[in-house]
């Protein structure tokens, strides 16, 4: 049996992400609630500290 264009386009993409998420690129999306928030407050605490860094730089 032949597949339409379409189903052939929407097999190519399906495949892709399958693979994307196995290739480690959608990696976090196991990730708990609490981890999201903990990873997310390190990030932010860093930029808060380069932010604090710039500012006290000298002009």
């Amino acid at each position: 049996m032949t597949h339409s264009n379409q189903q052939e386009l929407a097999h190519q993409k399906n495949m892709k992400k399958q693979s994307d998420s196995v290739n480690g690129k959608r990696r976090d999306d196991w990730l708990s609630a609490a981890t999201h928030k903990q990873r997310d407050s390190e990030i932010m605490q860093q930029k808060q500290k380069k932010a604090n860094e710039k500012e006290e730089e000298p002009k």
